[in-house]
């Protein structure tokens, strides 16, 4: 006999939707996913596309608990910002639906004055790593499109900073004239970690040091591996001269196993900084869980 669920979770992003449904003792059921993001939906839409994705998992009524961009002001309901310093916000943004099945909750954001500076969605990242370590001290790095570098404190955030530098790589490597000297995935550690160093070194050489790479290709032959690599390279050492406040003796963790993950701790391993990469695969289903927990006498 199939188990019925006893609440949902849902991770609703800019691009993609993940939905679990949770059985006892906190286990996901199933995943469901989605390419129907905030890009893709009207505020009207979001319903219609919940109950679709969730057909008979719906059998009655069921809290849904909300983290990322459908809290956002495109969203399906805007659901306020928290201002640093903080705990995690768990205190959900009730939603009224017209399905009486879906009892929902979308989490908030977090904001901070200054400088001005949002996220919304990795707050519940932050939580769901804090369940599994709530004595940790330091600094969080999420790496992404906009990396954060987060200070946590006695279970608080107490400051964070964002950084475009994946959007940078994507924008300069997909449409500015480095696109030429790109290509394929291939890789060369020695060229990012020279980039890295020559970046920290002298942050204000980034834009001359970008062009330097079209050139290097062009007189040089320089390959797209090695290319590649000093582009992230530059991108990551600006990032790091900016955020080194953050890293600079403290203990750093990396949230992400992938290859930008990687990236990062080599970055500052080469610069006397050690980080640890703690798996991020379950780490918003378990802040979504411990949302959940925390929501679930009063829904």
């Amino acid at each position: 006999m199939t188990e019925t669920p006893k609440w949902i979770a849902a991770d609703w992003g800019t691009s993609h939707l993940r939905l679990w449904p949770m059985g006892n003792d906190d286990r996901p059921l199933r995943r469901i996913d989605s390419d129907l993001g905030m890009s893709r939906l009207s505020s009207e839409d979001y319903e219609p596309a919940l109950l679709n994705l969730l057909g008979d998992d719906l059998p009655e009524a069921l809290p849904v608990i909300i983290c990322g961009m459908a809290g956002s002001r495109q969203g399906w309901a805007e659901a306020p910002y928290v201002e640093t310093p903080c705990a995690v916000p768990f205190e959900g943004t009730q939603v009224t639906t017209r399905d009486p099945r879906l009892r929902l909750h979308i989490l908030p954001g977090i904001k901070q004055m200054r400088p001005p500076d949002v996220m919304r969605g990795e707050e519940t990242q932050i939580g769901g790593f804090l369940a599994k370590e709530p004595g940790f001290d330091g600094v969080l790095c999420l790496p992404g499109t906009h990396n954060k570098w987060v200070h946590i404190s006695a279970h608080e955030i107490v400051s964070f900073r964002t950084f475009m530098t994946g959007e940078l790589f994507a924008l300069l490597g997909g449409q500015s004239v480095l696109r030429h000297s790109l290509g394929g995935e291939g890789w060369d550690s020695a060229a990012f970690a020279d980039a890295v160093s020559n970046t920290l070194s002298r942050p204000a050489t980034l834009t001359s040091s970008l062009f330097t790479l079209r050139a290097d290709s062009l007189l040089n032959g320089t390959g797209a591996d090695v290319t590649r690599a000093r582009l992230s390279g530059l991108l990551i050492g600006a990032e790091l001269a900016a955020a080194r406040p953050y890293w600079l003796g403290q203990d750093i963790v990396i949230l992400g196993e992938d290859a930008v993950a990687a990236a990062y701790r080599d970055a500052l391993a080469a610069q006397g900084a050690a980080a640890r990469l703690v798996p991020a695969g379950d780490i918003t289903l378990a802040g979504l869980t411990a949302a959940y927990h925390h929501l679930k006498d009063k829904i």
